[in-house]
């Protein structure tokens, strides 16, 4: 059963912002009931976009105009079983001035579970996953029965030269080396919602 409109939600670095407050102080909020929200298997809490502009309105907070209309955010899956570099990824894509909402997921099964409930604009996809490696995940994404409309990149420490040929095959624009950096990735993500946007 899919909705019509793929819900959004948003983590506590941008409802602090939007509050004015910290993100400890959202978190307790989350925590304690006065702003509903959830858990992501990573432990990092998210508030879906209408929960968030029911809270604004009871408390007499501007609601900003990215909340009202809710089109601009993109949606981003990441999918990483290396927890410290998800958490390094997730915290700066966090800080950078991309308009995104971050999903994620550290093995292919939940990844395909969570593309599947957002329906991302864009994929960060680690090639070596503990159940599914980045091309079978792929291959279960481009079934018939499925519709992929996201670009995919895929992040690897290392990939040989004909599994970068397959993974092309299968519709990967960018693969990134994680030696690269960081800010390769996020580089390579904000040319990916470029190339979106444009298309």
């Amino acid at each position: 059963m899919t909705s019509s409109q793929a819900k959004r939600y948003w983590g506590t670095q941008r409802v602090a912002r939007v509050c004015q407050v910290s993100p400890a102080t959202v978190a307790n909020w989350i925590d304690q009931g006065h702003l509903k929200g959830h858990r992501t298997p990573t432990g990092r809490r998210r508030v879906e976009a209408a929960d968030l502009v029911e809270f604004l309105k009871a408390h007499e907070m501007a609601v900003p105009s990215d909340l009202r209309s809710e089109n601009g955010t993109e949606m981003v899956v990441v999918v990483e079983d290396d927890v410290g570099y998800l958490e390094a990824l997730l915290r700066t894509l966090e800080r950078s001035d991309l308009d995104i909402e971050v999903v994620e997921a550290t093995n292919g099964v939940d990844a395909l579970l969570e593309i599947g409930r957002v329906r991302p604009t864009v994929i960060l996809l680690d090639y070596t996953l503990p159940d599914l490696n980045a091309r079978q995940l792929l291959e279960r994404l481009l079934e018939p029965d499925r519709k992929l409309d996201a670009e995919v990149i895929v992040v690897t420490g290392g990939v040989r030269d004909d599994e970068a040929a397959s993974l092309r095959k299968l519709g990967v624009k960018t693969i990134v080396n994680k030696a690269d950096g960081i800010a390769a990735v996020v580089e390579a993500l904000r040319q990916a919602l470029q190339r979106r946007k444009a298309a």
